[in-house]
């Protein structure tokens, strides 16, 4: 293939786990029983600059953002946002907002512009059990602090059936009066996670159920975008829903990932994986390595069958082994 077909194909948003730990212990992204990589076989700051640096000057990412894990768990945070800002592409940190409070000043002066936080509930019990840990009141707090300091935020809240998909209307009271971006997002499988069809509360349904209360409007979706996006009419945020299990986007999805460890994934499901850090520290060209994970890619869900309630057992027996936590956000 050549060169500029590749181009064609290669996907212009890169995801970059920089650490594999996390503060709060999600049953969704977390099993219990989850073991972290030792530091040594994490990527450095330098190595983290360098393969993005790669991937934006050969193969025109235009859009970064920092995962993990919890990213603000890595000591040198600060200085991997600045060397990310530095880039020219547009750039944004995902976290949950647990400890923000102790780098938001510092990730403001970095020039971080963008910031992803993820919440799934609003009722401190609920976040007990579904983090593991008390902490609800300092997340909420860290959230209006983001905000009021003028952080562009999209807040991300995965729905499931039975145990928050009664709070869609609350999460959307935030974009009443602020440039708030909420993203409900359906319940995905992965390892450990405790999927089930049956837990998954539907595009269909959240826009019902939301529509049912307020008048909605449909916006215009960026091409590439895995979110349907809309505004309640005289809200000045908007909202959206990434809709994976009951209508997949893999057509025009534009997204690639990094690992914590430098392992390369061409899609949030994907089974194989390309190992680009080994191959950088022994000075070897790694481009062969990114094109070649990027012509592997799937056509749709890195190969697993579609999410129906038939194919249940199918699609948890194909699941990569690694959880969300160790896959990036």
């Amino acid at each position: 293939m050549e060169l500029t077909d590749l181009h064609q194909r290669t996907h212009r948003s890169l995801r970059i786990s920089i650490v594999d730990k996390c503060d709060l212990r999600c049953t969704y992204c977390m099993p219990e029983d989850q073991r972290f990589l030792p530091r040594e076989e994490l990527m450095t700051r330098q190595e983290i600059n360098a393969l993005a640096k790669l991937f934006v000057e050969q193969y025109g990412i235009t859009k970064i953002r920092l995962t993990g894990g919890e990213p603000l768990m890595r000591p040198d945070v600060i200085d991997i946002v600045r060397d990310m800002a530095a880039l020219p592409v547009k750039f944004g940190l995902t976290t949950n907002a647990m400890r923000l409070h102790l780098f938001l000043d510092d990730l403001i002066a970095a020039s971080l512009k963008n910031i992803n936080i993820s919440l799934d509930t609003f009722d401190a019990e609920r976040f007990r059990i579904l983090s593991r840990r008390e902490g609800h009141e300092r997340v909420l707090t860290n959230i209006e602090q983001a905000i009021d300091k003028g952080l562009h935020v999209k807040l991300n809240m995965v729905v499931m059936r039975g145990v928050n998909d009664d709070e869609l209307l609350r999460f959307l009271e935030l974009t009443r009066d602020r440039n708030v971006h909420v993203r409900f997002i359906e319940f995905m499988p992965f390892a450990g996670n405790k999927w089930g069809r049956e837990r998954v509360y539907t595009y269909a349904e959240m826009l019902g159920h939301i529509g049912s209360v307020h008048a909605i409007e449909k916006l215009d979706d960026d091409p590439h975008s895995t979110a349907k996006a809309y505004r309640v009419k005289g809200y000045k945020g908007t909202f959206a829903v990434i809709s994976t299990v009951t209508e997949p986007f893999c057509g025009s999805c534009d997204r690639l990932r990094l690992t914590a460890e430098g392992k390369m994934r061409n899609c949030l499901f994907a089974r194989e994986e390309t190992d680009l850090l080994t191959a950088l520290r022994r000075g070897e060209d790694v481009s062969t390595l990114i094109e070649a994970n990027v012509l592997a890619k799937h056509r749709m869900l890195g190969g697993l069958p579609p999410f129906k309630p038939d194919k249940q057992e199918e699609v948890l027996h194909g699941l990569s082994e690694r959880p969300m936590v160790a896959i990036g956000g």
